[in-house]
């Protein structure tokens, strides 16, 4: 049986029988798809930005700050 076939069945359900139909696959869904997402190891944070190099120091943030508002436009506020 095709999924075409299997669609075109189920949306021949009443309502309550399409709601009974999502109850009974929804949780094998969620099972395969935990299933999936255990056996693939997550990466932290710190390994999915290591190719970003070091962290600036908070010297160097201080002094690219200064820079920026340094020509930022004032009238007293």
């Amino acid at each position: 049986m095709s999924l075409q076939e299997i669609i075109k069945l189920a949306k021949q359900l009443s309502t309550v029988d399409k709601v009974r139909l999502i109850q009974q696959i929804a949780p094998d869904i969620e099972r395969e798809l935990t299933d999936k997402l255990s056996t693939h190891p997550r990466q932290s944070l710190w390994g999915l930005c290591a190719d970003l190099g070091n962290a600036p120091f908070t010297e160097e943030i201080d002094v690219a700050r200064s820079e920026e508002w340094a020509s930022f436009p004032r009238e007293d506020i």
